[in-house]
């Protein structure tokens, strides 16, 4: 999948889904939706074993669940994201974060 995402290394950018094993009934819903292969079965468990394959933004597997188990993070870790990208692509000085 992509290695960069607005010029940010993809791996820099935590946005992936988590399932809470608490709710999960492994129907491999999410697994069976996702086209790219961020979800696995292993022994039985539904996993998230290519977080860096979801697309950035996507959500499209929470409302799937029919258990509600799949949660991404909220949406202003996006719009902080995209407004610190935003600011360096402005500014032209290549800043790095500390």
């Amino acid at each position: 999948m992509a290695e960069k995402w607005f010029g940010m290394e993809r791996e820099d950018i935590q946005w992936f889904p988590t399932i809470d094993n608490d709710k999960c009934t492994n129907c491999e819903t999410c697994l069976k939706k996702c086209s790219h292969g961020v979800f696995e079965n292993i022994n039985g468990k539904v996993k998230v074993v290519k977080p860096f394959n979801c697309v950035v933004g996507c959500t499209g597997c929470d409302p799937l669940c029919p258990e509600g188990a799949i949660s991404h993070p909220p949406k202003d870790y996006l719009v902080n994201l995209i407004k610190t990208i935003n600011i360096k692509n402005r500014c032209g000085c290549n800043c790095k974060e500390d």
